[in-house]
């Protein structure tokens, strides 16, 4: 008998196409960019916008924190391609990417994740 013996229903290989390296880097940089409360948050305020947009100055009177620290979250949000930023006089203009979000989204839609929720 050997020392240790393999359970074939144990080692069953992927059946699907598994995210490429490349592809899941691109996806983490987004969850660590929404895995803060703050800028969950603020994507929220942003998405449920009426007009799709939100303007900083709109965006500050939301949370109990400085215009600094609201900024950086933004650009952390910014620079992780989750919001894109439109200057308009003094003021900043976030809107939200539907494609990261829709990438964020695929991960948690796959096949193999239904599967194991069932």
């Amino acid at each position: 008998m050997p020392e240790n013996p393999v359970d074939d229903d144990c080692c069953t290989p992927a059946d699907g196409a598994a995210m490429s390296a490349g592809r899941a880097a691109e996806v983490a940089a987004l969850l660590k960019a929404l895995a803060d409360p703050v800028r969950l948050r603020l994507v929220s305020l942003i998405a449920s916008s009426r007009t799709g947009e939100a303007c900083v100055c709109d965006l500050n009177a939301g949370f109990d924190l400085t215009q600094a620290t609201v900024s950086h979250h933004l650009k952390v949000l910014q620079t992780a391609g989750v919001l894109d930023r439109e200057k308009r006089g003094v003021w900043a203009y976030y809107r939200v990417r539907p494609e990261a979000l829709a990438a964020v989204a695929d991960v948690f839609s796959s096949p193999s994740l239904a599967g194991a929720r069932a």
